[in-house]
């Protein structure tokens, strides 16, 4: 494995326990920096560090636009099933919804032009 994709995986993987060490300290401002695209900024510095044409960064930049909307239930679904169901169930109900409503997005979307899958 060459040192530039160890470097990204340190680099990413820090990230994530980063926000996971803010969160476990305080629920706001972890919250705050996980709602923070910094996943996908990171992701476009290594896709233009690596040469990627501007066309290549721009449409990861739109997709991952209309990749996010579906998601953005789960994290009011996520708290109000929580305390009901227990950590596990509530997280697969959570992924079997976003699932769902990401077909069914999809499928809207491609009445417009946009075509996810």
């Amino acid at each position: 494995m060459s040192p530039w994709i160890v470097t990204k995986y340190l680099i990413t993987a820090a990230l994530v326990v980063l926000i996971s060490e803010f969160a476990k300290r305080s629920d706001k401002l972890g919250g705050f920096i996980a709602a923070l695209p910094l996943v996908t900024v990171l992701t476009l510095i290594w896709l233009y560090l690596e040469d990627q044409p501007a066309s290549k960064i721009a449409s990861h930049a739109s997709y991952t636009f209309w990749y996010v909307v579906p998601t953005l239930p789960m994290f009011l679904l996520l708290p109000l099933l929580l305390p009901r169901l227990g950590f596990w169930p509530t997280l697969g109900v959570c992924l079997l919804v976003t699932l769902v409503l990401f077909a069914l997005w999809a499928l809207l979307l491609r009445r417009f032009g946009v075509e996810l899958l």
